[in-house]
């Protein structure tokens, strides 16, 4: 035997079947953007284009962190969500942490609430239909920074500010759209587009979203690996229960002025 034989490279192991072994049994993907880092508010136009058909939380979410100068206070993410406890399955969420890791606080919401959840409010969103998403800017209330999200529907025009939460910081950083899955792997396939990123610096100014990057949760981590982030006709798609094209850490071109 020939000790110095080249050992054959084994492919990396993949979950495309049965449920997520993570902490919360969930599968997660994302595209972060690439942008300014001092920012006053960001939004994007999401819709379901193929919704969950399932007995199971599906989370939508833009997301963004809130700094102090060089210093991370905490992050929030508004989004539809898909939840079998709320009325049509149908809720809509803004919710966060703290630095330290607890939840932040926020105003109470007019809108009622199934489970009483303080962060998930009931809300009837409608497949392949557009909302607009956004974050801030922010407000002072109390003298500490308030950071509203609103909710717009598309087809009505209807805006709904989900409530506010209190968080320190002066900016947002790091924005980025994520889908996050509480289903077996094999479930059949959820896909939501994403366009129309806008992002605005401290003056309110316009500042372009040029691209951003692909990840996934990772196998190890007990993520799917049967999820997929690509750009088409100026929108971002997530897909699940679908081939993986794009790679974890690839960088992909978005022009928010073609979605």
């Amino acid at each position: 035997m020939n000790r110095f034989r080249r050992r054959r490279k084994t492919a990396p192991p993949e979950r495309r079947a049965g449920p997520p072994p993570s902490p919360n049994g969930a599968s997660s993907f994302h595209f972060w953007w690439e942008t300014a880092q001092r920012l006053s508010s960001v939004s994007v136009t999401l819709r379901a284009s193929v919704p969950p058909d399932m007995d199971r939380l599906a989370f939508f979410a833009l997301q963004a962190s809130f700094w102090s100068a060089d210093r991370h206070q905490g992050g929030a993410h508004v989004g539809l969500q898909w939840h079998p406890s709320y009325p049509d399955n149908r809720a809509v969420n803004w919710g966060g942490y703290a630095r330290d890791g607890t939840v932040l606080p926020g105003s109470e919401s007019e809108a009622p609430s199934a489970l009483g959840n303080p962060n998930t409010r009931n809300y009837r969103w409608e497949p392949d239909s557009g909302y607009r998403l956004t974050i801030g800017p922010p407000a002072v209330r109390n003298d500490r920074p308030a950071w509203p999200a609103r909710v717009r529907d598309l087809a009505t025009g209807r805006e709904t500010v989900v409530r506010e939460l209190f968080c320190p910081g002066d900016h947002l950083r790091d924005p980025v759209v994520w889908a996050e899955l509480f289903c077996d792997c094999d479930q059949p396939g959820v896909s939501v587009r994403w366009s129309d990123p806008r992002a605005a610096d401290g003056d309110g100014e316009p500042v372009p979203v040029t691209g951003g990057r692909a990840t996934y949760q990772s196998y190890e981590n007990g993520g799917c690996s049967n999820t997929d982030v690509s750009v088409e006709d100026g929108e971002v798609i997530l897909r699940s229960n679908h081939p993986r094209r794009a790679p974890h850490g690839a960088r992909l071109p978005w022009n928010g002025d073609d979605g």
